[in-house]
């Protein structure tokens, strides 16, 4: 009897109590969102790269390191001599070595010059290697291996022929177009910045650079692909290392002779490390979100409370003849604690789907500009900690009207004061 007796006294508010829907789904969705992009970008950015020991580079920062070395954010202060890539290499505590080389980009893809270790060595979250969706990696040196998201976007495929940009903005005044390239692979999609790379190889990397000096072209020096070919495209620098130990043991000992080797002044960061330092550094951006979603939902919360007292004050005389029917004051008051409680239930329904329609809609185009696939669908392990807490906070909400219909008496539901 109550709950037919609330469902019916609920849809003949319904114009009313709609808004208090939206207002409280609107509030679930902001603090189930804010805490599902917190998660995700937190795995995201950790399973980005697996089995790093070492991040090596000149000195600029453990966080820039990380950010332009493995996520192409940041610019690069400079680069290491060839002479400190072969001291490490030979090191004995060293199992290998890919070098990365930055400063160009295909219109606006980042492009990645370095060794066929490359997709050997590299891993991403939980040790997963590179695969190849089709073709192979380059082998010429004038071949090009596309990530999943630049091959995507640009409707490129293996054979076809790409022209690379000089810098590394989104537009290149300047293109490489006496060295065109061609697309010798494309790998398989990882949710990682590799899928928005291009990838050549530190020998193409020399070779297209050899009629510039300083970031500009010579006047009157067209060297031929052929041309380059037949010279000496040994790198005399590269941006920064990847460097993967024969143990784990040795990460801080390799990593303290690194920091302090002469002649060249370099920077050896451990990746974990320098994610730790990140998430301190946004840990008052993740709390400030917390607050204005909780402060959201607080003012839904108060939305539903004003909108049941004033229902209350109209159904006075209603509370009156159920009272006079039967019903103990509990039950009136469990009447009143149903509504809320089954208000809240469908605003956090609502608020969840709500939710997941943002997440198809926007994270495809997110995870196209930042290179990493958050997925918005898998349930953070704190969101359902706060879907409770919505739910209980809508029934404790009610406890205020309940009260109230609780005290109401009799006579005072037949006798309204005006």
């Amino acid at each position: 009897m109550l709950w037919r007796l609330t469902l019916r006294s609920l849809w003949h508010r319904r114009a009313t109590l709609v808004l208090v829907v939206l207002a409280i789904a609107l509030s679930t969705a902001l603090l189930a969102g804010v805490e599902r992009v917190r998660q995700e970008t937190r795995d995201r950015f950790t399973s980005t790269v697996s089995g790093v020991d070492l991040i090596v580079g000149k000195p600029s920062g453990a966080l820039n390191l990380l950010l332009y070395s493995v996520f192409r954010l940041g610019e690069p202060v400079a680069n290491l001599d060839w002479g400190s890539v072969e001291a490490i290499t030979k090191r004995p505590e060293v199992a290998w070595v890919v070098p990365i080389s930055l400063g160009d980009n295909l219109r606006g893809f980042p492009v990645v010059g370095t060794t066929t270790d490359y997709f050997r060595y590299y891993r991403y979250g939980r040790d997963e290697p590179l695969r190849f969706s089709d073709g192979e990696p380059f082998d010429d040196v004038f071949d090009a291996v596309l990530g999943a998201g630049v091959a995507a976007r640009l409707g490129l495929k293996v054979g076809d022929e790409v022209v690379l940009g000089h810098g590394t903005g989104t537009v290149s005044v300047r293109r490489h177009d006496t060295m065109p390239f061609k697309v010798r692979g494309v790998l398989a999609a990882t949710g990682t910045p590799v899928d928005q790379s291009v990838h050549i190889s530190l020998a193409a990397m020399t070779a297209i650079h050899l009629d510039w000096v300083a970031g500009t072209p010579l006047p009157g020096r067209h060297t031929s692909p052929d041309q380059a070919r037949a010279r000496d495209l040994q790198p005399d620098s590269v941006t920064s290392l990847l460097v993967g130990l024969n143990s784990r043991v040795a990460v801080f000992q390799m990593q303290r002779w690194i920091n302090t080797r002469a002649p060249e002044p370099l920077q050896a960061v451990i990746p974990g490390v320098a994610l730790g330092q990140m998430w301190r550094m946004l840990g008052m951006v993740e709390q400030a979100l917390r607050v204005i979603s909780v402060a959201v939902l607080g003012v839904a919360l108060l939305v539903m409370l004003s909108a049941l007292l004033t229902a209350l004050n109209e159904r006075r005389r209603e509370m009156a003849i159920l009272r006079a029917l039967g019903a103990r004051p509990w039950q009136i008051g469990l009447l009143m604690v149903g509504e809320s409680a089954l208000l809240s239930l469908v605003g956090v329904v609502v608020g969840v789907l709500l939710l997941q329609g943002v997440a198809a809609l926007v994270m495809p185009v997110l995870s196209e500009r930042l290179g990493m696939a958050l997925s918005l669908w898998r349930p953070a392990p704190l969101e359902a900690l706060w879907l409770l807490v919505v739910l209980v906070s809508g029934m404790l909400v009610g406890l205020i009207p309940a009260w109230r219909a609780y005290r109401h008496t009799l006579s005072d539901g037949l006798t309204p004061r005006y």
